[in-house]
């Protein structure tokens, strides 16, 4: 049965008086094809006021919506032959991150990103999405691998963040991601991160330096979430509905801000009501993302790299502020 939040329970109860008019229609045989029409052409526009108006917490809700696509719905649809490598070579084999080699359009390239279940069990194996350092070593090692055979790198971005507990601390936590932020900025191969559920902390970060960084409509992205800056600022986690309309975590928020190079539109109502279809959103901007930087030098992308990341935010000078007061 599919999940419904609280925002859209207006569209839900539309939909649920079509069907019974229609069953009523075909159970009586009495003709009320007149009102279906009316209300479908309601429910149409209902729709659009809904989801083309959608507040900061009905992205998080969606973002976190438990039949939302993940990496591996999204590798199915985009790639092929695609092969998963496993292993930090270091500890052992994280789940909550997956990677290897497939065919984009003909060309090989390496797929990495978060995995979490869409179910008790499979949430358990995959520890949530929540990686340990193993995870985070093993994409690295992936993305290595990618600039030794000169194949693209492509991150899927869907975490509430790095695993807090202290086996990860004492494995390395912290080392872990800092170690991805500084080998993912100078890859000499092109890189493209897509936010495509939650982009929680340092836990998304360290898949997303990249050339490219898009996020798909209803993602979020951040350094914290909204329940933990709200527990931070106002000591109560059920401000957190406060807290995202105040943190600019939502891609149109940080397009605006410069933080995204663009914002991918998701099907009505969720990436989840259409897999494939939002799956080919992705295929169009992957494949003019790749056919740009793979016309560039190794210099020149690693340049273009940090200037990017140079662009993001305002800053001063201090000696310049001293000199002019």
């Amino acid at each position: 049965m599919a999940e419904h939040l609280s925002f859209e329970k207006p569209i839900i109860e539309l939909r649920a008086k079509i069907t019974e008019l229609k069953q009523f229609t075909a159970e009586k045989e009495i003709d009320l094809s007149g009102e279906i029409e009316k209300l479908e052409k309601r429910l149409e526009q209902l729709e659009e006021d809904i989801y083309g108006n959608m507040k900061p917490w009905d992205r998080v809700q969606l973002a976190r919506h438990s039949q939302r696509p993940t990496t591996l719905d999204y590798i199915n649809q985009l790639f092929t032959s695609f092969m998963e490598l496993h292993g930090d070579r270091l500890h052992g084999d994280d789940a909550a991150i997956v990677g290897g080699v497939a065919m984009f359009e003909n060309k090989p390239v390496t797929v990495i990103g978060h995995q979490r279940g869409k179910d008790t069990k499979e949430n358990i194996r995959r520890n949530f999405g929540m990686p340990h350092p193993e995870g985070y070593r093993k994409a690295l090692r992936l993305m290595k691998q990618a600039e030794k055979f000169n194949r693209p790198v492509v991150c899927f971005i869907d975490t509430k963040g790095a695993y807090p507990g202290m086996a990860a601390e004492e494995r390395g936590q912290s080392e872990a991601i800092a170690r991805n932020l500084l080998e993912m900025a100078g890859l000499k191969t092109p890189v493209i991160c897509i936010v495509i559920g939650e982009g929680g902390s340092g836990g998304a970060l360290a898949l997303g330096i990249g050339d490219r960084l898009y996020m798909l409509e209803n993602s979020t992205y951040s350094v914290i979430s909204p329940e933990g800056a709200a527990a931070l600022l106002w000591k109560d986690a059920g401000q957190a509905k406060r807290a995202a309309e105040t943190m600019k975590i939502t891609a149109p928020d940080l397009y605006e801000l410069g933080i995204i190079d663009s914002v991918i539109p998701e099907v009505r109502g969720g990436a989840h009501r259409d897999l494939h279809a939002q799956a080919e959103s992705i295929r169009r901007v992957l494949g003019e993302s790749l056919q740009e930087l793979q016309n560039l030098d190794k210099d020149a992308l690693i340049r273009q790299r940090h200037e990017k990341f140079n662009r993001i935010g305002e800053f001063a000078d201090v000696n310049d502020a001293i000199t002019e007061e």
